[in-house]
């Protein structure tokens, strides 16, 4: 009897089918070429700009960040980065519809204080309830607390995504019976978002049975991004071969890998 577990579903975001359940940022990188490297070795499908501090074509007399990351070969998910205001996340999604001609995906957040980059969980929830009702499809940055995650699913959200620390802090997953509490009742997508700082960070938001993790400067971060978005790739693919496969329980004693029952001597 094989011990294969079954093939894995797709991830599927807004009913559109992924591969990747690795989603990558497009800041802090040194240069657009760089930004090219990086997000080609992670293989991920789904790119984030944050629209307030990317050009996107508002200013034709810079880079364009679309020439490095073509949307014809990526979904691009405008983000609301650097909004503190439900008014400001909302104009900010209105926009990358306009410059994107009428593209509704979009990762919204709306943080609340300047040190942690913590969400503004009210604001957030007004900002959501808006650009739902004017048809974004909204993947939402929040907390790892169950009930609001639950609200943003109720309300119409097409992804939740939790935050594992800090935004950019690195300190990797720090309460994972959260994450896996918020992923164990949803019905729609749960992917970590923020806080990831290596490989084995990446690994267990996949072991926890998230459908995908998101990150950026984990990777633009690193001594070397190419080489850490490959690292990341594998990471999060093998987190989520471990969860398919289901891990052994823990246990407080040894248990022998080789048994003496019905052994010869």
């Amino acid at each position: 009897m094989s011990n294969i577990p079954p093939a894995d579903k797709p991830l599927i975001i807004a009913g559109r089918e992924y591969r990747s359940r690795l989603l990558v940022g497009t800041g802090k990188y040194r240069d657009l070429e760089e930004t090219r490297r990086a997000t080609e070795a992670s293989g991920a499908e789904i790119v984030t700009v944050a629209i307030r501090r990317s050009n996107i074509g508002q200013d034709p007399d810079k880079p364009n960040l679309l020439d490095a990351l073509p949307p014809d070969q990526y979904t691009i998910l405008p983000n609301t980065a650097g909004c503190y205001s439900a008014a400001d996340a909302v104009r900010t999604c209105r926009l990358a519809r306009e410059l994107l001609d009428g593209h509704d995906l979009v990762k919204l957040e709306v943080l609340g204080d300047e040190k942690t980059l913590f969400p503004d969980v009210l604001q957030t929830l007004e900002a959501a309830e808006t650009l739902i009702a004017e048809g974004f499809k909204v993947m939402v940055y929040t907390n790892d607390d169950l009930i609001v995650a639950r609200r943003f699913a109720e309300m119409g959200c097409v992804a939740v995504m939790p935050l594992a620390a800090p935004i950019g802090s690195g300190l990797g997953i720090r309460n994972p019976y959260n994450i896996l509490s918020i992923v164990e009742e949803l019905e729609v997508p749960v992917l970590v978002d923020a806080g990831v700082g290596t490989a084995s960070d990446a690994a267990v938001a996949m072991e926890l049975g998230c459908d995908g993790v998101l990150m950026n400067t984990a990777i633009a971060g690193a001594r070397n991004p190419v080489l850490m978005a490959a690292a990341m790739r594998k990471a999060v693919e093998a987190g989520r071969e471990a969860w398919l496969a289901g891990r052994i329980p823990r246990k407080r004693f040894a248990s022998a890998s080789s048994p003496l029952d019905g052994t010869f001597f």
